[in-house]
């Protein structure tokens, strides 16, 4: 199916705009989904400067790139977290950060409402982030956790994402929370229940990322058949489970990324344990027709051959198409013309 396959400049922002359009070029990538941090795209600058959305589009047209989504992970996931910390002061614009926590969360969602006005101005539909969670410290259940803060956790969600998604629906942008440890909706059940917090508005779906789910062994396959309808994005990431030797824990024991202690890795796609043709025959049934987009993370390749090496990986992958004439109609036809006796 003839999809476009992007390049996620979240890991790139180290460098340059216009040298990871370069790249992504000379790589033979359709485009990028392009990260509001680094020099790549400021929502601030895209609103207060008329020419800001049109330089960046000049960057990518001379590159003959394009550009289909826009992502604003690390803004999100100050909108509902708790506690807010020296975690988030690291990540957040510096115009964002307050020693007040709940004046974070809102200048945050203030920032998401312009992320959409931003995305309209580029011309994109989607927008690829976090949500934050104020219960994802409770994930353990101990200290015993009531369902009453459960049930609060999702209504606070609710409640700070409503406003924010009013302006998407006013831009005519969609949000697609990437599902993912740390925010509201990690997993298939809490996914579902996320869902139903927020009334199962049209501008909130989901940004399909198998990597986080194979972990955790959640079938990225069914993920599809089941939210088929709610998938706006999807980025292709891969992770490697390592053999359980009694030791290698699936919560990775705080060891960084590498670490052969570990129980698991992100890889770059193609070298783990996330059935690639399975998932884009999915794909092809819900009929998703938005990027393959690569976020290329593997503490044991170099970015410059992982981000080559997973192009070539799904175009190959992307040769998979649901056929113009279903395989046994030619039985059926012969059956209708009778045997050929007479």
């Amino acid at each position: 199916m003839n999809r476009p396959i992007t390049l996620f400049t979240g890991q790139w922002a180290d460098l340059p705009f216009e040298e990871v359009c370069r790249l992504a070029s000379q790589w033979g990538y359709d485009g990028l989904e392009i990260a509001c941090w680094g020099d790549h795209f400021a929502v601030d600058r895209a609103l207060a400067e008329p020419d800001y959305v049109v330089s960046k589009r000049a960057v990518l047209a001379q590159y003959g790139l394009d550009v289909w989504a826009i992502s604003n992970h690390l803004v999100g996931q100050a909108v509902c977290d708790h506690p807010i910390d020296t975690r988030h002061q690291l990540i957040l614009p510096a115009r964002l950060w307050d020693e007040n926590p709940e004046q974070v969360r809102r200048n945050a969602a203030r920032e998401m409402q312009d992320t959409a006005r931003a995305a309209a101005l580029l011309g994109v539909d989607t927008v690829v982030g976090f949500t934050g969670s104020s219960i994802w410290h409770t994930v353990a259940m101990f200290p015993p956790v009531p369902p009453a803060a459960i049930e609060d956790g999702y209504r606070d969600f609710a409640e700070r994402w409503h406003p924010i998604l009013d302006v998407f629906e006013e831009q005519g942008v969609r949000f697609a929370l990437e599902v993912h440890p740390s925010e509201i909706a990690y997993d298939f059940w809490t996914t579902r229940r996320t869902l139903e917090a927020i009334g199962h508005r049209w501008s909130f779906g989901l940004n399909w990322d198998p990597s986080h789910m194979i972990w955790q062994d959640i079938d990225p396959v069914d993920f599809i058949l089941e939210f088929g309808d709610r998938i706006y994005h999807a980025d292709c990431k891969d992770t490697r489970v390592r053999a359980r030797d009694g030791r290698r824990g699936r919560l990775s024991s705080h060891l960084p990324w590498g670490d052969p202690r570990r129980g698991w890795d992100f890889v770059s796609t193609g070298h783990g344990d996330v059935p690639w043709e399975d998932c884009i025959r999915a794909l092809n049934t819900i009929g998703y027709r938005g990027p393959l987009s690569v976020e290329w993370e593997d503490a044991g390749m170099d970015r410059l051959t992982g981000a080559a090496e997973a192009l070539g990986f799904l175009q190959e992958l992307s040769r998979i198409a649901p056929p113009a004439t279903a395989f046994d109609a030619a039985f059926a036809s012969q059956s209708a013309e009778g045997d050929g006796h007479e």
